[in-house]
């Protein structure tokens, strides 16, 4: 889900476990800063030193824990405004920190950080992630047809060959798994914007095969133009995740079905105005199987 997807905020909730609404903030605040988690929150909770709660998370943290801890909050408000810029604690302030029984390791962890997250934002991002996780877990097709209709444009990664992973989301687990094995032996850094993209989407639909969903080809007498569409337990696929069937030629493919039933694919492409190429395309993608190639017909 949003905020809480990539592989670094993923290896956060492994270290943390976070078992509340206010700790997965905590871990948002975490995500965002600068020099906030790692070689620093991260240590002290995984060694112990510190607990989820207790760890700088965002930058409201600082001013309200020294307020607790007995110092004004003026100089709370001044301490955490350095910090969270990433100027440190001054040597004057570490003192008066030490004064008001601040562990050391909460001022090293103050002198380590270089930017800080507002714990609002932190805030309305997770309310926004935890409203998509309750669709998700409970009505997992409607959260998989919205997200496969924003992200349909990731099944492809070169120009003409976007079909073959078109055809790749509707061969199941073993051809999407395997995909996402090569991905990773390649490493992150040898992977095209477009093959990062489609990994991230590859791991979502991996995830909705292994939960009993599943996704069918493109339907020429069925599929949206844009959309994915829910059908009993799975997706079918819309004309423009085809990559040379465009909007337009989606939704002119759409119009032509809805004024009358193709009768071939001859009908199919003169009717929806689009060009021999798409139709190649939808062809090698298993549209027009049964399908004759013209209306004429042969007499023997």
């Amino acid at each position: 889900i949003p905020e809480f997807g990539t592989k670094f905020v993923r290896q956060m909730l492994v270290d943390t476990m976070p078992k509340s609404f206010s700790e997965l903030v905590r871990i948002s605040g975490f995500s965002h800063g600068t020099d906030v988690w790692l070689n620093n929150a991260q240590d002290l909770i995984v060694s112990g030193t510190a607990k989820l709660s207790e760890a700088i998370s965002a930058r409201d943290d600082i001013m309200n824990y020294l307020i607790q801890k007995g110092m004004e909050p003026s100089l709370a408000f001044k301490i955490m405004e350095k910090v969270r810029k990433g100027k440190g604690v001054e040597p004057e302030n570490v003192a008066k920190m030490r004064e008001s029984n601040v562990p050391e390791w909460y001022i090293e962890s103050c002198q380590k950080i270089k930017y800080m997250f507002p714990k609002a934002h932190a805030v309305a991002y997770v309310m926004m992630a935890f409203r998509i996780a309750y669709c998700k877990v409970h009505y997992p097709l409607a959260f998989y047809a919205a997200y496969c209709t924003v992200r349909a444009t990731d099944l492809c990664d070169d120009p003409g060959h976007c079909e073959a992973y078109a055809d790749l989301a509707v061969q199941g687990q073993r051809a999407i798994k395997n995909k996402l094995i090569e991905f990773e032996q390649r490493g992150g850094n040898a992977l095209s914007v477009k093959e990062k993209g489609l990994q991230t989407t590859l791991e979502i639909l991996l995830e909705m095969y292994l939960r009993g969903y599943y996704i069918v080809r493109v339907d020429l007498n069925k599929s949206d133009a844009e959309r994915f569409i829910i059908e009993d337990d799975h997706l079918i696929m819309p004309f423009a995740a085809l990559e040379g069937v465009g909007a337009n030629a989606a939704k002119g493919i759409v119009e032509a079905r809805n004024d009358a039933p193709f009768s071939s694919i001859e009908d199919v492409r003169v009717r929806s105005h689009i060009s021999k190429t798409s139709i190649e395309i939808m062809r090698q993608h298993g549209c027009f199987e049964g399908m004759t190639e013209t209306d004429q017909m042969m007499l023997f």
